[in-house]
């Protein structure tokens, strides 16, 4: 069970526009994570969420570090995530669990500071779930506040822009591989940078570009704004960059719903954030937009049926052929579904 239930449970909220399909194009699958609101967040429990009244037809997978090889060669233990996480798809393949195709398309992880002999895991990774596996996530989130959270393995500034990270980069696109990256929203000149250098490559950046609030960032909350929506602009004119809603609802976005008496309705939500969300597809458009629960690591703030029916509360003025791009067919699209 969740640490914040109890918290969680005093907002309830049927969902909006039940029927409306939907791809979850960014979830997690963990067991033994201490000090998250799931330590465990297997089937079971992503089925409690996905059994709150929305119409999630399928989910993809986002690498976290969960079930690693315990030996063998370092470089091939993340191949033990997509094993574990490929099963858990023919678990739900079956039916006996739900509608909802979970994990229908999964990222995992591969250390591109290898260079060019990242291939032979990359081909690993593929033979581990060959008609669900699409690509490689490898973050790059790094702020010399340590306020800010940081991605694992992750020393200093600059990963983008490292030569021998980007001989590794180079193996995916012959793969037919995605990339998705994490950054802190200084560093996203780096990943305009890398999709410059690799416009072939599809790119995938996660949770609307790591927005932060808190630290050193606390209190600057328009200027931040005014400064992430230039880089934004520059980041949608690469056509090989598809963005991420999402995600901007973790601790270090600095909205602090995790410190109020009750967590937010989905009406606070649109209040709050609705702005980062409306910027992103004015620019990128539909065709490059997809929404993202980012769970469980959001559900520190809110709870699903709440966030999705924040995201539908947001684009209610779209047309129904652009909401169908957002909340399904780009996702489809892009991960090949």
């Amino acid at each position: 069970m969740a640490t914040n239930d109890a918290w969680l449970a005093q907002v309830r909220e049927a969902a909006i526009e039940p029927d409306l399909p939907i791809c979850d194009t960014h979830h997690h699958l963990w067991d033994h994570r201490e000090g998250r609101v799931e330590r465990r967040y297997l089937m079971d429990e992503i089925q409690q969420d996905l059994r709150t009244g929305h119409n999630i037809v399928s989910s993809v997978f986002v690498e976290c570090r969960a079930m690693y090889r315990a030996d063998g060669p370092e470089e091939m233990q993340p191949v033990g995530e997509v094993e574990f996480v490929n099963g858990i798809a023919a678990m739900a393949a079956s039916g006996l669990y739900g509608p909802t195709k979970v994990a229908a398309g999964i990222i995992g992880h591969a250390e591109l500071l290898q260079g060019a002999r990242v291939k032979g895991v990359l081909e690993a990774l593929i033979a581990a779930a060959p008609g669900r596996f699409r690509g490689i996530r490898r973050t790059g989130a790094w702020d010399a506040d340590p306020a800010i959270d940081r991605g694992r393995g992750v020393t200093g500034p600059g990963l983008y822009r490292d030569t021998t990270f980007r001989e590794g980069f180079a193996q995916l696109a012959p793969l037919g591989l995605i990339f998705e990256g994490v950054c802190r929203h200084p560093q996203l000149p780096d990943f305009i940078d890398l999709a410059r250098a690799f416009p072939d490559t599809t790119m995938v950046l996660n949770h609307l570009g790591g927005v932060a609030g808190v630290g050193v960032y606390a209190g600057r909350r328009e200027a931040i704004f005014a400064e992430w929506k230039t880089r934004i602009v520059d980041l949608a004119a690469c056509p090989n960059i598809i963005v991420k809603l999402g995600g901007i609802n973790m601790e270090y976005a600095g909205f602090g719903w995790h410190e109020k008496p009750k967590p937010p309705t989905s009406e606070a939500l649109c209040a709050a954030t609705r702005r980062y969300y409306e910027t992103a597809i004015e620019h990128f458009g539909p065709d490059r937009c997809m929404f993202e629960s980012n769970f469980p690591v959001d559900k520190v703030s809110c709870s699903y049926p709440v966030l999705w029916n924040a995201f539908k509360r947001m684009t209610k003025g779209y047309a129904a052929g652009e909401r169908a791009k957002l909340f399904h067919d780009t996702a489809v699209r892009v991960y090949r579904l």
